[in-house]
């Protein structure tokens, strides 16, 4: 059913430039994060960890055949009683370098230890990719960054558990979008776009799109 609230969303973004925005951002991260090579890293700020997101990549992969989109979720708390797959603090971008990709959402300005730990990342190799609110030394530290207009982002943090410069994108508060549409058009293009057609065939997660957008479209005649 995800499949089918995407198509939705596009459909009603489809007079805006966040689809094509949010699948030329995923392109990025789809090539950054290459089989056999260092992973992809996901990281929120203090006050949002990225979840949904996660949770997101993770069915992509799995859905796409692709389980280098799967991410580590790296944590700004880790308690001891936490599973090992959520026990993965900051410490752990001190060691990004080379061959791996660091997503960082953050819909605030993160703090000073954060940045500085991706700015170490990105001069050690790694590449960095940032979602979120455009704060100005974010995007400089990206290789690839996708804006969300401060006056539309999600706010708050989730409990519970084109080229560098240019790759920013602007809203308009009548656009309506939130980070987390954003993350679910990111994500879900992360994975479709990952398989190629077989014997011209649509693969059916395309075509269970395609037919929640022909449910969704008005019938012929005057209205």
């Amino acid at each position: 059913m995800d499949a089918v609230r995407v198509a939705l969303l596009r459909e009603v973004l489809a007079g805006t430039r966040w689809p094509a925005a949010t699948r030329r951002f995923a392109a990025s991260l789809r090539s950054s994060v290459v089989p056999n090579g260092g992973g992809l890293l996901l990281v929120g700020t203090q006050a949002y960890e990225p979840w949904h997101l996660a949770a997101h990549l993770v069915d992509e992969a799995a859905w796409s055949g692709r389980p280098e989109l799967a991410p580590l979720l790296v944590r700004h708390r880790v308690r001891p009683a936490d599973p090992a797959h959520l026990a993965v603090g900051l410490g752990r971008l001190e060691g990004a370098g080379r061959g791996e990709t660091l997503l960082l959402v953050a819909p605030e300005r993160p703090d000073g230890g954060l940045l500085e730990r991706v700015h170490d990342a990105r001069r050690a190799g790694a590449t960095v990719l940032s979602l979120g609110s455009g704060d100005p030394e974010v995007v400089g530290l990206a290789h690839d960054a996708l804006t969300i207009a401060p006056d539309v982002r999600a706010a708050g943090g989730e409990r519970e558990g084109e080229a560098e410069g240019e790759g920013t994108v602007g809203t308009d508060a009548a656009d309506g979008v939130d980070l987390d549409m954003v993350q679910h058009l990111v994500s879900a293009a992360a994975g479709e776009n990952s398989l190629p057609t077989t014997r011209g065939r649509l693969r059916f997660r395309d075509r269970l799109s395609r037919l929640a957008d022909q449910l969704t479209s008005p019938p012929p005649g005057r209205w």
